[in-house]
């Protein structure tokens, strides 16, 4: 990570912006534009007033299904696929949510140590903070420890930029204490997120990554299935989504990735596709 220098009289400077600056999602200009132009059509022309009520819902209902989308790039950068470079050009990148879980990602990291897979845990900051030699692990056994927000709140879709910031914030102090390094990367609550989030994130210098596929493995409990959802179409730059946290478990009490995660490897290795964090798939300028 890149500092500035330290300047005279021993004042310091917040680190350099790890990512591209982007200005504001065109989504939330056009909101904006909009709210103008209904404001002044309602100035202008009071009398048609529910024409401009209806404008106004009709707008809030765009950007409403637009948070629902989690791979919409429609509120902003979001990593849907690794960058196209070169370096990617045989890579997938592995990530695991809701974690760390006392009695699965043990057993998650043991197994990866296993096949020499390195992945992009995503982990609940309070979660973090049950179990922080835990979250420490991940780190030391060569993973990337990145923010899925402080408490995972379910409302989290529907929240204002004041308490986006305050939850994303601290789950980045909470990781960051825990591992030496402030998280590159935010996913949010289910994929679920709202106009305000971008904001929220570039002032954090945070960029929001969501996948490729995802297996549903947190209410599927037949492997077979989550396997075959994850690996159909499998190609280079993809991201894969599955859960340490909150794990469905197999009719046989196997919590759903440890019964995936082998298969998916194998197939990946067969299919000649190596795994990288999304850290190691990062490249300078360039965001997708």
């Amino acid at each position: 990570m890149k500092e500035l220098s330290t300047p005279p009289h021993g004042a310091r400077h917040a680190p350099l912006s790890r990512w591209p600056r982007t200005g504001y999602p065109a989504m939330l200009t056009a909101t904006a534009a909009w709210h103008v132009f209904v404001l002044a059509g309602w100035l202008f022309a009071p009398a048609a007033w529910p024409w401009w009520l209806a404008a106004i819902f009709a707008n809030h209902a765009i950007f409403t299904v637009a948070g629902l989308l989690p791979r919409t790039s429609l509120l902003g950068p979001n990593w849907t696929r690794l960058p196209a470079a070169a370096r990617n050009a045989d890579a997938i990148a592995l990530t695991i949510d809701d974690g760390p879980d006392p009695l699965v990602t043990p057993q998650v990291l043991d197994l990866l140590d296993a096949f020499g897979v390195r992945a992009t845990f995503f982990c609940i900051g309070a979660k973090a903070q049950l179990y922080p030699d835990l979250a420490r692990e991940i780190v030391a056994r060569g993973h990337a420890l990145e923010n899925h927000s402080q408490v995972h709140m379910h409302t989290f879709s529907v929240t204002l930029p004041g308490a986006l910031t305050r939850e994303i914030d601290a789950a980045q102090r909470t990781l960051e204490a825990l591992s030496g390094e402030r998280p590159l990367f935010f996913r949010a609550p289910a994929g679920l997120r709202n106009i305000f989030l971008e904001p929220v994130l570039r002032n954090l210098d945070l960029r929001l990554a969501a996948w490729t596929r995802r297996g549903y493995d947190t209410r599927e409990r037949d492997p077979d299935v989550v396997t075959r959802r994850l690996l159909d179409g499998l190609a280079p730059r993809d991201i894969l989504l599955l859960h340490d946290g909150n794990a469905a478990l197999t009719a046989a009490g196997t919590p759903l990735i440890l019964a995936v995660l082998p298969r998916v490897i194998g197939a990946a290795r067969q299919r000649h596709l190596r795994f990288v964090t999304l850290r190691e798939a990062r490249v300078d300028g360039v965001d997708d």
